[in-house]
């Protein structure tokens, strides 16, 4: 091989490598480029995401905006706002106020054990029954289920006085009556699964389209102010002639027969 030889090859072939680094030299800066890219659109798409998740955190929420509703009071209430929920016989001189929320496991505990004595009373025509219902549970706990389930006593209560009150002693049973930790009444579908225990409610369009569509949802809302504003801080609780009954203990409302029965015959007398 000649010398001359030997020098074109290696100059080809320092060609073909030159050739090379050319092409992966470009390769890598458009590598580059799409990287820088892809990371600026990353950037924006992440801020466009925070800044939605910011708008949609800002934004009021369904029981916020209920608050400007057209307020729809139910049937067989009276006050302002619809909030004074007093039924019974007009011939009875007394009044049972029954402070209770909805998601509250003591007042289940309460309408499971008292409840049947405190219809009887009821019946009897020994005393009317005034119900200020609560939600917050719903503040303590998140969610809506006492706000929702409340709105949904209003559309009983719209049935008849005799529907709201079994439609509350089917909520507060020990078969629907969820853990307070457990935000089923927020489930409108649940809520009229147990009114179709009620015979007044069951298959009722009226009743479960006012369910579905919210129409008590406002009324609710006024119904928790007037808890509120009572000035009673738990649930349940029971008064009568502003006085509050308790149990045995002096302190809490009366969870057995024996001491509803002791506190409620005081309160008549009184």
């Amino acid at each position: 091989m000649s010398k001359r030889n030997t020098q074109a090859a290696k100059t080809a072939a320092r060609e073909r490598l030159r050739l090379e680094r050319e092409r992966q030299a470009k390769k890598a800066k458009i590598k580059r480029q799409v990287i820088v890219a892809c990371s600026v659109v990353g950037v924006l798409a992440a801020a466009g995401g925070i800044g939605y998740a910011v708008v949609q955190a800002n934004k009021p929420g369904y029981w916020e905006e209920a608050k400007d509703a057209k307020l729809v009071k139910p049937a067989n209430s009276t006050g302002e706002n619809g909030t004074t929920v007093v039924i019974g016989k007009s011939t009875a001189k007394k009044t049972l106020a029954l402070y209770e929320d909805p998601r509250c496991p003591v007042c289940a505990q309460f309408e499971q054990t008292v409840g049947a004595t405190v219809k009887a009373g009821y019946d009897a025509g020994k005393y009317k029954i005034q119900f200020v219902g609560a939600t917050f549970l719903d503040r303590s706990l998140t969610g809506e289920g006492s706000k929702n389930a409340l709105s949904a006593l209003g559309a009983a209560l719209n049935v008849s006085p005799e529907a709201f009150l079994e439609y509350k002693t089917a909520l507060y049973s020990a078969k629907y009556h969820p853990e307070e930790s457990d935000d089923k009444f927020k489930d409108d579908s649940y809520l009229i699964k147990v009114a179709d225990t009620v015979s007044a409610l069951k298959g009722n369009a009226k009743f479960q389209d006012a369910v579905k569509n919210g129409t008590f949802d406002k009324w609710a809302l006024e119904m928790s102010k007037t808890f509120d504003d009572s000035g009673v801080t738990g649930t349940p609780t029971l008064k009568m002639d502003g006085k509050t009954l308790t149990g045995s203990d002096g302190k809490n409302a009366p969870m057995t027969v024996a001491d509803f029965n002791t506190a409620i015959e005081a309160a008549l007398k009184g």
